[in-house]
């Protein structure tokens, strides 16, 4: 892949995880960087660390069944 060209993969059950490393800008303008191979970027804004994604979309519960969903 060119030097130049980031993968980006959508997964079902979690983060946006992307080919780093990364310069991020937020919708308020912010930057953001990281140097990892690969970054994790949260999907569901549940995340402490947002942009980054910390799993706390594993623990989102659904609140017509009580049953956790694992899903961002």
């Amino acid at each position: 892949m060119p030097a130049d060209r980031r993968r980006v993969v959508l997964t079902d059950e979690g983060p946006v995880l992307v080919s780093g490393p990364v310069d991020l800008v937020l919708a308020d303008g912010r930057r953001v960087t990281s140097q990892r191979p690969v970054v994790a970027l949260c999907g569901c804004r549940r995340s402490r660390r947002y942009p980054f994604c910390d799993t706390s979309h594993r623990t989102k519960v659904r609140a017509t069944t009580g049953e956790e969903d694992d899903r961002c």
